[in-house]
């Protein structure tokens, strides 16, 4: 997993499994010309210094003739960072009415490399058929195939889905597993409920949040590793206003500065 996906999809895995491939859902969380901004953190010497920022903006759209959702995640380190590493993600992702994910991009570069993910999504029989694509900073290329009896998603559709998620009876300690794809493959990953906290974001402003832990399974391990603590506003919006990141090189974290266009009254305090 490379440095920048941490990031990525602590922001995104926030998810509710249901029994069907495709998984229905109506939405309640967003709306079309929402934008949220963050400010992103390393931890340097013992100190946290400001290395880039972070937008995601969703808008509807038709995609190959049906009514959709696209979403853009942009993440960009400015020159602090790019002295320990260069990150530039542009990530775009499509879901139908109902949160389905129907397509997804990553473009990344990352250090002196640059990879482009790409999934595409058929639902045809009831089961999810998942095509994925990579290109790799050497221009080689890998192509799978996988068919699931469960939803599936990746790094940035599953943000538009799960904001929809009802943790209503959960307690501390409870877990959700579920399937996430990228041009790679497909891997298996838990979402821990950790409680609730009060936590104050880069826009002064402090809001009541639901604590959860990200873990991906690592084969060559045999074990899940944690990846990421983050904060998620306790309300209908379920954005995320921190988040705490384990990367190979340090710490980092990232507070949100503005959110526009949000649907829903917010868990602000």
């Amino acid at each position: 997993m490379t440095k920048a996906k941490y990031l990525i999809i602590t922001l995104m895995m926030l998810v509710s499994i249901t029994t069907s491939a495709q998984c229905p859902l109506e939405n309640t969380a967003f709306s079309s010309g929402e934008f949220l901004s963050y400010n992103l953190y390393f931890n340097w010497k013992f100190i946290w210094v400001k290395v880039g920022n972070a937008s995601l903006s969703t808008s509807a759209t038709r995609y190959k003739g049906q009514q959709a959702y696209r979403s853009s995640l942009i993440t960009r380190g400015n020159g602090k960072l790019d002295k320990f590493f260069i990150m530039r993600d542009t990530l775009l992702g499509y879901v139908n009415n109902t949160l389905s994910p129907l397509y997804f991009r990553k473009g990344a570069e990352e250090g002196d490399r640059y990879t482009v993910d790409e999934v595409w999504y058929d639902y045809t029989g009831g089961k999810c058929k998942v095509k994925m694509h990579r290109q790799k900073h050497d221009l080689t290329h890998e192509n799978s195939t996988k068919t699931s009896e469960q939803c599936v998603y990746d790094m940035l559709n599953i943000f538009t889905r799960a904001r929809n998620f009802d943790p209503t009876g959960w307690q501390k300690g409870h877990t959700i597993k579920f399937p996430v794809a990228d041009g790679g493959g497909m891997t298996t990953a838990i979402l821990r409920y950790d409680g609730k906290e009060k936590v104050k974001g880069d826009n002064d402003k402090s809001y009541n949040c639901l604590k959860l832990t990200y873990s991906e399974w690592k084969e060559s391990k045999n074990k899940y590793r944690e990846y990421a603590t983050f904060f998620v506003t306790d309300d209908k919006n379920h954005v995320p206003v921190r988040i705490d990141i384990t990367l190979n090189f340090g710490k980092a974290k990232a507070f949100v500065a503005s959110m526009k266009g949000v649907r829903n009254p917010s868990a602000e305090k």
